[in-house]
Order: C-alpha cells, then sequence, then structure tokens
C-alpha cells in the first residue's frame, strides 16, 4: 500500500457499534408501536446509516409516522447512543495495532464519521484511541451525507496530502463509492450489520473479509 494518509471511518470500521440501529429500531417499536419486533424497511434501513442522525430520525418519523416529530425521536436516540459510546462500545479486532503501525510509520490520520461529533469524542476516549487522530470530521458539521465527496475532499484537503496517496477505510457501500468516484483508493471492510458487501468487494481498493482484521494490510 502507497500510503501517506488514511480517513477512517468509526462506525462498523474502527468500532463495532452497528448493532446499535437495531436497539433503537426495537426501542421505536416498543415505545411507540408496542411491537419490540419494528423495522423500518430495507431501502429506509440503508439510508439512515449515511445519514446525519438529525436527518435520519426525520427520515424515520415522516415515513412511520412514529412520535410526535422528528426531533422528539432524535432526542431518545441521542439518549441512548450517549450511554453507548461513553460505556459500552468496543474495537473491532486488529484496530489498535493497525492504528499503532500507522503512527509509527507516519501515516496521518484522520476521521470522517456520520455520527455526531459529541458521541465520536467519546467513542474515542472510551477505547483510548483520540491520540492516533489529527482531526474529526462530521457529516453533521459539513451538512452533507457520505453520498456527496464534501467530507473526504475537506478531510484531503487538511490533511495535506495527494488524493491518491489518502486511503478511505470504510464499511458502507455508499462512503466507498463516492471516495471512489473522486480517485481515493478504499479498504472495504466487513460488517455483518451492513449491506451491499458483495459489492464493497467488487469494487473497493483492498477488502477485510468477516475472517480478517486491518492487520491483513499490514
Amino acid at each position: 500500500m502507497n500510503i501517506k494518509a488514511a480517513i477512517f471511518d468509526m462506525d462498523g470500521t474502527l468500532v463495532d457499534s452497528l448493532m446499535l440501529w437495531d436497539v433503537l429500531w426495537s426501542t421505536f417499536g416498543e415505545r411507540y408501536l408496542n411491537d419490540k419486533n419494528f423495522t423500518p424497511s430495507i431501502e429506509d434501513d440503508k439510508k439512515v446509516r449515511t445519514l446525519t442522525l438529525k436527518d435520519a430520525m426525520t427520515l424515520i418519523h415522516n415515513n412511520y409516522n412514529l412520535g410526535e416529530s422528528g426531533e422528539e425521536l432524535l432526542a431518545e436516540a441521542n439518549r441512548i447512543m450517549i450511554d453507548f459510546y461513553a460505556n459500552s462500545v468496543e474495537l473491532k479486532d486488529g484496530v489498535r495495532a493497525f492504528l499503532e503501525h500507522c503512527k509509527n510509520n507516519g501515516v496521518k490520520m484522520c476521521i470522517a464519521s456520520a455520527t455526531a461529533p459529541e458521541l465520536i469524542d467519546m467513542a474515542l476516549k472510551h477505547c483510548n484511541i483520540e491520540k492516533y487522530f489529527l482531526k474529526v470530521f462530521s457529516c453533521g458539521d459539513i451538512g452533507k451525507g457520505k453520498d456527496k465527496p464534501d467530507i473526504f475532499l475537506e478531510a484531503v484537503n487538511f490533511l495535506g496530502t495527494e488524493i491518491k496517496d489518502t486511503w478511505v477505510f470504510e464499511d458502507s457501500l455508499t462512503a466507498i463509492e463516492t471516495a471512489t468516484k473522486i480517485g481515493m483508493s478504499t479498504v472495504g471492510i466487513y460488517d455483518k450489520f451492513n449491506y451491499g458487501q458483495d459489492k464493497i468487494k467488487e469494487i473497493a481498493t483492498e477488502y477485510i473479509n468477516s475472517k480478517e482484521t486491518l492487520l491483513k494490510l499490514i
């Protein structure tokens, strides 16, 4: 790998957290529908995983008439997520050793995530990996999701490296497609809670399957 800089997604890439969406759906179903088995459509479930949390909760409210407003769902989601990221979230296997390897080899690293900045900070502190990253970029701050290239372009500009030398580490098909379109190399990472694994494996420069970790790249 000719890598001078790396842009990491957080959920499903660095930390094992995408099951949190299932917790949200179950909580919403029980509270608003008396049905713990509530889940959105596959299409909507895919969408919310790449949106800011505010936009995701607005979509769920509008499409399923849950709660009085998207703001109400957002408040409940924030409560659940704060507890999870501050106290329970764990790194995926091999992550800490890979980050240490990158740091020791002069690779500049930052985070680009759709998760709210305060939740990212909680997760990084809980997992004790904040020292590896120069900056955190959030879709919420930028105002666009990863279906648009803005967050990656801002991260590259901050890192001061060429696009061709800056790798994107992602478990999201949408994000990998976006990064690929602007000429970035990508590492697709398997996560059982995410969609499009076959397509990710097809288009990513490197792919980490269900039995592998990032240490494969060393």
